[in-house]
């Protein structure tokens, strides 16, 4: 279903860029006719798919390495304690930076490979799962942990399990919309400095000012992200159906 919204709205987007292009008379260098771009999505869609597949799986892996780390953190500043409230605030200024500021000192240290373009994918997507968590962890769900506290059974464990479960929509939500923030932050990285991705494709088609090539681009990251979308809210049901069973 996913699929089929995503190639609606980019078919409709096109359609809207053509007619666009004809009733104000623009030329083919600026805007390329239609079967210019199905020609080049036809003959070299290889030479576009590669470079998305790769930047999917770095996007993936940003995505999850940001779950990770916005999970400890929140697990950590979830109480009113000094210390938690040193975390959050370090968190909280960490942010404060835009991630396009970061990124030149991000590529001096690290280059311009892998480890470059997984953390910018990382922090781009990590402050709204921190904020999402933070508020799921730190909100008490009354009715449940009330009884567990009152028998002395309750412990920081049983107490976060309690609070995921209950709020196990909402983290669904969360981690597949910060998804999209994943893709955003590879391709930032890529387009920035990166030598492969479709990142890297988007910009050498700008500097040749190839519309048709950043336009077949642009359908292949979507085509990436909605196929990792659609994977992880099938997995956040499947996990939810298994707990609640």
């Amino acid at each position: 279903m996913r699929l089929v919204q995503f190639i609606c709205i980019f078919t409709s987007g096109l359609l809207v860029l053509f007619a666009i292009k004809y009733f104000a008379g623009l030329s083919d260098y600026l805007i390329p006719p239609p079967e210019e771009i199905f020609l080049l999505f036809t003959t070299k869609w290889a030479d576009f798919l590669l470079p998305a597949i790769n930047t999917t799986l770095v996007a993936i892996a940003g995505h999850v390495l940001a779950i990770f780390l916005a999970v400890i953190v929140a697990f950590l500043a979830r109480t009113g304690s000094r210390f938690s409230s040193m975390v959050k605030t370090a968190a909280y200024n960490l942010q404060a930076y835009p991630v396009v500021a970061i990124a030149p000192i991000v590529f001096i240290f690290l280059g311009d490979g892998l480890a470059s373009r997984l953390l910018i994918a990382s922090l781009i997507c990590y402050f709204p799962l921190l904020l999402s968590f933070l508020g799921i962890f730190s909100d008490p769900v009354v009715d449940v942990e009330h009884f567990f506290r009152e028998t002395k059974l309750l412990t920081s464990r049983m107490e976060l399990s309690i609070r995921t479960f209950e709020n196990m929509d909402k983290i669904i939500t969360v981690i597949a919309g910060s998804g999209t923030l994943a893709m955003v932050g590879t391709i930032v990285a890529e387009f920035l400095a990166a030598t492969n991705g479709i990142g890297y494709v988007i910009r050498k088609s700008l500097y040749q000012n190839n519309l048709a090539a950043i336009l077949v681009s642009l359908f292949f990251i979507g085509l990436g992200s909605s196929v990792y979308l659609m994977a992880v809210e099938i997995l956040g049901f499947k996990i939810k159906e298994k707990l609640a069973g």
